[in-house]
């Protein structure tokens, strides 16, 4: 193959600046040892990241909570949940995304005036709280992914003083 100016044309890879995006996906057991085992590893992932210990403790707890939430709420016999983490450092931004098989099952928050005595959605209260946006979308065939995302400073840009 010859590129219009006569010479040979030379295929080039695209490539992805250096350190900007870091993912992490895992499919785990709809149990409550499922879930846990989302947490220690989203833990894990994160420190491996290089993030803060808070943005870490924020996403521990949304971690925490969508994974009891797949294997409680969203489970299906013989199915199993999927826990997806990404960091795009350049945007500066930490997505946690729980998907499970209930796609009929879509969450809600706690609507009562005292949320403490609803009897389910407490959980997402505390995503909603901890996360800077959460919302859900469907997982095909017949699932539902639940993401949140959490503002970071990137570890290579630290926050500039004086603005």
């Amino acid at each position: 193959m010859r590129a219009r100016h006569g010479g040979p044309m030379t295929p080039t890879t695209p490539q992805l600046p250096n350190a900007t995006v870091h993912s992490f996906s895992q499919l785990l057991s709809s149990t409550r040892r499922g879930a846990r085992l989302a947490r220690l590893l989203a833990v894990g992932e994160l420190y491996a990241w290089g993030l803060s210990p808070t943005v870490i403790d924020r996403a521990e707890q949304i971690v925490a909570e969508l994974a009891a939430n797949a294997a409680v709420h969203g489970r299906v016999r013989g199915r199993s949940f999927r826990l997806v983490l990404g960091l795009d450092v350049t945007a500066g931004t930490l997505r946690v995304a729980v998907s499970d098989a209930r796609g009929d099952r879509l969450p809600a928050p706690a609507t009562t005036a005292r949320p403490e005595e609803a009897e389910s959605g407490r959980g997402l209260l505390l995503v909603a709280a901890l996360a800077d946006r959460w919302d859900t979308e469907p997982y095909p065939p017949s699932g539902k992914t639940v993401w949140a995302e959490v503002d970071v400073i990137s570890p290579e840009r630290p926050p500039t003083k004086g603005r």
